[in-house]
């Protein structure tokens, strides 16, 4: 156990720093074996602050050389040092401060702060890996002007890159020097610096006002064919924040790294934007549609935080979701705009069931604005991303769009420059729609999924349709007796032709006709629909339009005319997910048959080439095991396996003909593009084949044909991924040994090679993924190759994971003890599946926790760790 045990930060305990930093300059001299740091920064003392207030700096793991204020340098009484901080007991009301550090990037394992990834140097700052760089007041609310001057061998070190604008570069006796300078002020968070032998692709946008912007994205060389995609993504999302927020970018240049060795996706330093190489590097040879969708998203992401995060950033960490969930909301919406809008919902409706649902329902569970934390980095969350961009989205619905932007135009010409708080966003919302959002704040401190009970009767005589709704959040750790939220319902009721029907409902100040949501803010509410002369069939929550569990008893043939027939495509898509988790409920129970209507339900789809292929791919696709779990009392993994198999074979086997055809119309050899149409056709052309190879053994030959005639990875893959779960062991031996033989040389390929056999139901086992973690393609330092491979297992090849033995428990928390002081973030990120024990039959209940007792035990855990765990065994 640990000597001492973490304290907690408490959301209630703020309160604003002593001293302000009003500027900062960094001096980095790059050596071969170490870094020496000059900080030299300008503070002035807090006017809330006492006179006598010391001057506390935070920082970790750093050789501290010298300390001077005002040119003289401090005797070591005048100043004390622990592992996390810098004290000097007396300072004057205004100095300049100026620190030398020496810090090791190469033994950096934890890839905060500044770190060697390769013969690269890089950053990462947010939350809290800046004080690895220097002795810092190193929050979010303290926002400094910053100059960056890197020194470095010219010849080893060619690119040097910084916040802002290039203002100074010189060289002399073989040493490079480059300054940069950001006149934007910041937190130091969002400080970065890269320096490496790297080429760059570069092109320029012309913003609204017609200013010229270069564009820039830096690479290792073996990767300059893989940038022309993710330029093109920029240049889209800066002309779309232009259009749709009224955003323009406000610096000179905007540059982007793609770097190996991250534990992010990417991050949003200002106008240089490091990215994981995994999300923003694509060929059609190299990156499937996936992956081409998934870089277009987060390179939006990263460039819409330039002010939805770094012009207006958060006051604390507790704020966190005010520029994540924001910023997510806000790609999010981009994403739909450049591809299908109803497959994007479907997407992040299917994370919200699977991921955040079970957060919520899980020991981690906290609110979008936490109210404490012991470490921040366990709090990058799917609750303070995805569900916090859930809850700007019902804001939207709620305001409309034109409201939502006048609200947001308020919010940021208010809070230009400034840190603050999530309730600045809300009230600047407010104060522009002239609405009070009060009850609505709910959603920002209440954990937990609200559950919506539904009870519909129609009367013939009156024509009328009375709906009933009832919602409650459970109890969650540290909340009980949760209050009434703020739920938009969106709505539609259909005729029995199929079309919507008008809608006049009482009470009618409920009623938003724009956007067709209902206002539900009470513990019950009962809403009367008129003028019905026939009984309609109820579409609630069309475009999933509050992240909550309903209730609602709906036949499956009321459920199968949804499918057919809702206007909503979100809707379409849930009434076949609520219909296959109830043949999945069935098969449990014994054999499964698909019935005529859905066999005919689907012919029709397979065959209607007018629908969006895309749409139709989610609407053949089965919920994973996963979502199945979601929607169970208990748990029981093998049953959730060998019932979603059942269904599975049987839709194969029914509509095997169907899907053959379906096949041969989409395979045809027009050259790749990562567009829409193309993308769409591919997807479902790759799911008819999944189908076909269940089916019969000519799918599983017609996988490998497509395997060598494969022009793209998009189709490679597919081929690759249904002969591994095909069941011929032999044959999908031989094709893994091919592919690798193919891509050894190419890290983000392998990567995800090693994630189709770590994910696979057929290969697996615990015993199989101890054997990859031994494969010469392994790197226990990489990020990427961990998440490729324990993750994977962990997350996707349930069966496995949880098998009897509790094998599958033992490896993943192998895993984290190795990675627990190596690299903390990554060890308590891979814990998540383990903290679902109480939700599992008892067998494997009782297994799970032991690991988590075995990893609690251990000597010396890192906080990041210890929260998870700690918290998980209440």
């Amino acid at each position: 156990m640990r000597d001492a045990q973490p304290k907690a930060i408490f959301l209630k305990d703020y309160r604003q720093p002593d001293y302000w930093i009003t500027s900062t300059d960094l001096t980095f001299e790059l050596n071969d074996d170490s870094t020496l740091v000059t900080s030299r920064l300008s503070l002035v003392r807090n006017e809330q602050a006492q006179a006598t207030a010391p001057l506390v700096l935070a920082g970790q793991e750093l050789e501290l050389i010298s300390v001077a204020i005002d040119g003289v340098t401090l005797a070591a009484s005048a100043y004390q040092t622990d592992d996390e901080s810098l004290t000097i007991h007396s300072v004057p009301a205004q100095f300049e401060l100026k620190i030398v550090t020496r810090i090791y990037p190469a033994k950096n394992t934890a890839l905060e702060g500044l770190y060697r990834s390769g013969g690269m140097y890089c950053t990462q700052c947010e939350a809290e890996g800046f004080r690895r760089i220097t002795y810092y007041l190193d929050r979010p609310d303290v926002m400094s002007v910053f100059t960056t001057h890197i020194i470095a061998d010219a010849a080893s070190f060619p690119v040097m890159l910084s916040n802002g604008n290039l203002v100074a570069e010189s060289e002399s006796n073989g040493l490079r020097k480059v300054s940069w300078h950001d006149p934007h002020k910041k937190p130091a968070y969002l400080f970065a610096l890269v320096a490496g032998n790297l080429l760059h692709k570069e092109d320029e946008f012309m913003t609204c006002s017609g200013r010229k912007v270069a564009l820039k994205i830096f690479v290792e060389p073996q990767n300059f064919d893989k940038t022309d995609y993710a330029l093109d993504a920029l240049k889209r999302s800066m002309r779309w924040d232009e259009e749709v927020y009224g955003r323009e970018y406000d610096l000179d240049i905007f540059m982007i790294v793609a770097v190996d060795d991250f534990n992010m996706g990417a991050m949003e330093n200002k106008g240089l934007n490091i990215f994981n190489s995994s999300c923003v590097l694509a060929n059609p040879a190299t990156a499937t549609d996936a992956a081409y969708l998934r870089i277009e998203s987060i390179v939006a992401h990263e460039y819409f935080h330039n002010w939805s995060g770094n012009r207006v950033t958060c006051r604390d960490w507790f704020q966190l979701s005010l520029k994540e969930g924001f910023t997510v909301f806000r790609d999010s919406h981009f994403s739909a705009d450049m591809n299908s809008a109803t497959v994007k919902r479907i997407e992040d409706a299917n994370v919200m069931r699977t991921v955040q649902f079970a957060e919520d329902g899980g020991p981690m569970a906290h609110p979008v604005q936490p109210d404490s934390f012991i470490e921040i980095s366990n709090f990058y969350t799917v609750t303070i991303y995805e569900k916090g961009s859930e809850v700007v989205g019902m804001l939207y619905k709620i305001l409309g769009k034109d409201g939502f932007r006048k609200g947001t135009d308020l919010y940021f010409a208010r809070h230009d420059g400034q840190a603050v708080t999530i309730y600045d966003f809300v009230g600047a919302l407010e104060e522009a729609n002239g609405v009070d959002l009060t009850l609505f704040k709910r959603w920002y401190k209440q954990a937990g999924t609200p559950v919506v009970n539904v009870q519909s009767q129609y009367d013939a005589q009156s024509q009328q349709l009375t709906l009933t709704l009832r919602q409650h959040c459970p109890d969650t750790p540290g909340q009980s007796n949760k209050l009434p939220m703020w739920i938009p319902v969106q709505l539609g009721l259909i005729g029995a032709n199929g079309n919507d029907l008008p809608v006049q409902v009482e009470p009618a100040s409920a009623w938003t006709a724009s956007s067709q949501v209902l206002h539900f803010t009470d513990a019950e509410q009962t809403f009367v629909f008129s003028g019905l002369a026939e009984e309609p069939k109820v579409s609630l929550f069309r475009d999933f339009s509050a992240p909550v569990k309903v209730e609602f008893a709906q036949s499956d043939d009321d459920l199968l005319f949804l499918l057919r027939h809702d206007s909503d495509g979100f809707n379409r898509w849930d009434a076949g997910q609520r219909l296959m988790l109830n043949w999945i409920a069935a098969a449990k129970e014994g054999e499964f048959t698909l019935p005529a209507a859905a066999r005919d339900a689907f012919d029709a789809l397979l065959a209607d080439e007018t629908l969006d292929a895309s749409m139709v791919t989610y609407l053949l696709s089965l919920p994973s095991e996963a979502y199945v779990a979601e929607f169970s009392p208990v748990v029981d993994p093998l049953a959730i396996h060998n019932a979603r198999k059942t269904v599975q074979m049987a839709i194969a086997r029914e509509l095997k003909d169907d899907f053959i055809r379906c096949y041969q119309r989409l395979n045809h050899s027009d050259a790749y593009q990562p567009v829409p149409a193309q993308m769409s056709a591919r997807a479902l052309k790759n799911l008819a084949l999944s189908y076909w190879v269940k089916a019969e053994s000519a799918g599983l030959e017609q996988a490998l044909a497509q395997y060598d005639a494969a022009d793209n990875m998009t189709d490679q893959m597919a081929s690759l991924v249904a002969v591994v779960n095909s069941g011929d062991r032999a044959r999908a031996e031989s094709l893994l040994a091919r592919f690798y033989e193919r891509w050894s040389k190419d890290a983000l390929v392998v990567n995800q090679w090693l994630s189709v056999q770590a994910g696979s139901a057929e290969l697996g086992s615990a015993a199989f993924i101890r054997s990859l973690l031994q494969h010469e393609a392994f790197d226990w330092r990489n990020p990427n190759k961990v998440r490729s491979v324990i993750g994977a297992f962990a997350n996707q090849s349930l069966v496995n994971f949880h098998a009897a033995d509790g094998s599958g428990y033992e490896l993943l928390a192998d895993a984290v003890l190795r990675l627990n002081e190596a690299n903390p973030q990554i060890a308590a990120r891979l814990l998540g599946p383990l903290t679902k024990w109480k939700r599992l039959v008892p067998a494997q209940a009782s297994l799970m926790k032991a690991q988590l007792a075995r990893i609690m035990a251990h000597g010396s855990l890192s906080k990041d760790v210890y929260e998870v765990v700690s918290k998980s065994l209440v």
